[in-house]
């Protein structure tokens, strides 16, 4: 049976187009308190599950005894987009390490905000794996690979780094680890259910601070998400956007291919959704009727109309259509 239609695209008074899409939302007793689509299908959360890859850097102390705050625990979250910031934030942590650019193996790309793009090119630099939106997450690995001792290849399957990283998500998604593939950053990517995604927000929600290890470090990073958005994505992106507009109440997370992921603290709640298309735009408007239909989120907020936009306009300023949640989708 097919996914449902979450979220359709109009010009004029006629449906463009449609993306389908499963969803997940966890409560505080673990029961799916919305379930839509076929949330025990695998899938690969991408980088919605930076938080959990960062679990074992805080829990295990290694982010303590260098001393890193929840900026630098943010960045090791992100998915950022190459904003000064995020370069020399990402070149603390690893100076910290002991270490530079050439340990990185997340590869290298130009910035992803124009603007910093734009600078870069301009002064005649060239893209280091300092840019890449993963950085933040490799300098983490590196981190705790500096804690448990193990070889350069920190982003191989077997390393105790990534063995760290499959326990905690064994743990948190509640359920064995579905596969495993490399994603676009080189490290594992390991698939797992939406249900199990969204038991792994909920965890991530209710974590006592004062509670275990693994508990207090799930806090401490959905506290630092939240508290700087900015160093999860960037200016102008749908997580720092969203996070700004909650008031750092909620902390989301975007992962490539329609993913998307909230951890909403006040409520104990989880969310995980998949856009089977993998189309962006979708699994943002997506997440943000969900948050709007939880009271997460005002829906007077200018984000609301901004990444679910009622009205679209061409270049002229004509009105084309619209995108708008399906019938039937919260």
């Amino acid at each position: 049976m097919a996914d449902p239609v979450l979220v359709e695209v109009t010009r004029g008074t006629s449906v463009e187009s449609v993306h389908r899409g499963a969803v997940a939302v966890c409560d505080a007793s673990g029961k799916m308190v919305l379930q839509l689509g076929d949330i025990e299908r695998p899938v690969f959360p991408r980088s919605a599950v930076k938080a959990i890859q960062a679990l074992p850097l805080v829990e295990s102390g290694a982010a303590d005894a260098l001393g890193f705050g929840n900026e630098e625990l943010a960045l090791a979250c992100a998915s950022h987009s190459g904003e000064p910031a995020h370069v020399e934030t990402a070149r603390t942590m690893l100076t910290k390490v002991g270490l530079d650019v050439g340990a990185l193996e997340c590869g290298a790309h130009w910035p992803t905000n124009q603007n910093a793009m734009v600078e870069l090119a301009r002064a005649g630099g060239k893209p280091s794996a300092l840019h890449n939106n993963c950085s933040g997450k490799h300098a983490g690995f590196l981190t705790l690979n500096r804690h448990l001792g193990g070889g350069p290849e920190y982003v191989e399957i077997d390393h105790p780094v990534q063995r760290a990283v499959r326990e905690a998500f064994e743990s948190v998604t509640q359920e064995s680890v579905a596969g495993w593939g490399v994603d676009g950053c080189s490290a594992p990517n390991f698939a797992c259910t939406l249900a199990g995604l969204a038991r792994a927000m909920q965890f991530f929600a209710a974590a006592n601070p004062e509670g275990s290890l693994r508990e207090a470090a799930a806090a401490r990073l959905a506290r630092a998400m939240a508290a700087f958005p900015e160093m999860v994505a960037g200016e102008g992106r749908a997580c720092t956007n969203l996070m700004r507009a909650m008031g750092g109440k909620v902390a989301v997370k975007t992962g490539a291919e329609g993913v998307f992921v909230a951890i909403l603290p006040e409520q104990k709640r989880g969310i995980a959704l998949k856009i089977v298309d993998g189309a962006t735009r979708a699994s943002e408007a997506a997440i943000t009727a969900l948050l709007v239909q939880l009271g997460a989120l005002d829906p007077g907020h200018p984000v609301v109309a901004e990444l679910l936009p009622p009205v679209q306009r061409n270049w002229r300023g004509l009105v084309t259509g619209g995108m708008r949640r399906a019938p039937g989708f919260c």
